[in-house]
């Protein structure tokens, strides 16, 4: 009779959502979830190993179903897949929505919240404040087993501390960027100042030098020069006498 009525839950997946009618007609009206199970061997179904039965995975720390012993160790264990089958022994299942019916031991019982939400939006989502309560009075406080509560740190806190330590962080930026923005505009004119001395003082070198160069005396042309200049012209006279005459 149990299988007759989980029967029709078979090739579901977890995470899958299926009407309450499907198991028992008391549940009219409920949606149920499937979370999780254990096959009749006790091995746990895990959610993206896409299979209707049990399979060997290598795992290492970074995984659900296994705890490392050794630094760097690696074990190969068998887990069993998220697709219900014949050989789930047990099957966890979330209510999403209530019935009108309500039953007994689950909807009946009200449970004292043993954790609450951390981020400082949530908790005034959810106790409806503003944001000039203080919201570390509404945190949901653990109860530990030596009777002490313990209370969990409340993320993104704007307190009157964090605002004046982000005023004193963007007044040191501030500065700073002013120093280096000072800092550049006198190392630019440093460097200016450097360049504009450079080229005085070497326009000033080429002036000197132009007053220190003396007009060259053109020196007399050598004997040979004039010689070779004088044998040219016989030479040509000769040259001319042999064509008229040929």
């Amino acid at each position: 009779d149990d299988e007759n009525q989980y029967r029709a839950l078979f090739e579901k997946r977890m995470g899958n959502e299926f009407p309450g009618e499907t198991l028992d007609p008391k549940f009219a009206g409920y949606i149920f979830k499937i979370t999780g199970g254990n096959d009749k061997d006790g091995f746990c179904m895990r959610q993206g190993i896409l299979k209707n039965g049990r399979v060997r995975i290598l795992m290492d720390k970074n995984q659900k179903c296994y705890r490392q012993r050794r630094k760097g160790e690696r074990k190969r264990k068998s887990v069993r897949g998220c697709i219900v089958g014949k050989d789930i022994g047990v099957l966890a299942l979330s209510i999403v929505k209530h019935g009108e019916i309500p039953i007994e031991g689950v909807t009946t019982v009200k449970r004292a919240r043993s954790l609450g939400p951390k981020r400082a939006s949530t908790i005034r989502k959810l106790y409806k404040l503003e944001k000039t309560d203080d919201v570390r009075k509404f945190v949901v406080r653990k109860e530990m087993k030596n009777g002490k509560k313990k209370a969990p740190k409340i993320q993104r806190l704007v307190t009157s501390e964090r605002i004046r330590r982000k005023k004193v962080i963007r007044k040191i930026g501030l500065e700073r960027l002013n120093a280096t923005k000072k800092a550049v505009a006198d190392y630019k004119k440093l460097v200016g100042d450097y360049r504009s001395k450079k080229k005085q003082e070497t326009a000033q070198a080429k002036e000197g030098k132009k007053e220190e160069k003396k007009p060259v005396e053109a020196k007399p042309a050598s004997t040979t020069t004039q010689q070779k200049k004088q044998w040219k012209k016989p030479f040509l006279t000769f040259k001319l006498c042999l064509l008229y005459t040929s």
